[in-house]
């Protein structure tokens, strides 16, 4: 299994450095990990609606550009679909029974994704109605990966 993650911007954090490191070690068990950052825009504050489009579509780009082709697009969303550990476990397994070897996870920026990412991806999954910081949701989802194969495995460090 080919796992990728594209996310907007870089990890500024050690603290959060330092996990996605531990957690990519961790998965290096299970699939092949890319992780790939595209620059993010600045964004101030009281931006219109057209500037915060404009950014968004931006970042959208270079997303876009670094998706694989043929690959399972999951774009990480407030309003997508909530699942638990088991269930994103089993939604991974789903996809490699049903011979999707590659998956796609996508991180937007402070903004969020473009409709452009959005309307590409296959599926929207929400980790929360919460707004986490983009780079530490890329911790939060490796973490998240690595469960969801552990669950897969029946192998203990869900609880």
């Amino acid at each position: 299994m080919n796992i990728t993650i594209i996310a907007a911007g870089k990890i500024k954090e050690k603290y959060i450095a330092e996990g996605n490191k531990e957690y990519s070690k961790r998965l290096s068990r299970y699939c092949n990990l890319k992780i790939m950052e595209v620059q993010d825009e600045k964004a101030p504050e009281n931006l219109s609606e057209k500037q915060i489009d404009l950014i968004k579509n931006k970042e959208g780009n270079r997303i876009l550009s670094k998706i694989p082709l043929g690959s399972y697009i999951i774009s990480l969303v407030i309003d997508g679909k909530s699942l638990s550990s088991e269930e994103l476990s089993g939604k991974m397994e789903e996809l490699m029974i049903d011979g999707i070897n590659d998956i796609t996870f996508v991180i937007g920026g402070s903004l969020g994704l473009s409709k452009e990412v959005i309307d590409r991806s296959n599926f929207e999954l929400s980790f929360s109605k919460m707004t986490f910081p983009h780079q530490l949701m890329r911790m939060i989802l490796l973490e998240q990966i690595y469960r969801g194969f552990r669950i897969m495995k029946g192998e203990p460090y869900h609880k």
